[in-house]
């Protein structure tokens, strides 16, 4: 019987964004749209964006903020933010 493992297969996505946002502070330093998309569609997957999810894009989008971001990058995540309640 394997029913133990069955609902181990799929990684919580918090876990997933917060994996996935590594490598766009140790590229470049910076969030480009593409890296913005990425992490938005991880946590918009299930169609919601629970609070552990809020809370890792919302430390994210802190920390892409003290760097530079492109006009339409900062719009996306102040868009995010408004939509979704992240702080």
């Amino acid at each position: 019987m394997q029913t133990e493992g069955a609902f181990m297969t799929t990684p919580k996505s918090h876990l997933e964004i917060a994996l996935a946002s590594i490598p766009v502070f140790t590229n470049d330093g910076e969030l480009d749209a593409q890296e913005f998309d990425k992490l938005l569609a991880l946590a918009l997957r299930d169609q919601a964006i629970d609070d552990d999810e809020k809370r890792v894009l919302g430390n994210v989008f802190k920390q892409a903020e003290l760097g530079e971001l492109e006009p339409a990058v900062k719009e996306r995540i102040a868009q995010a933010r408004r939509l979704h309640g992240i702080a």
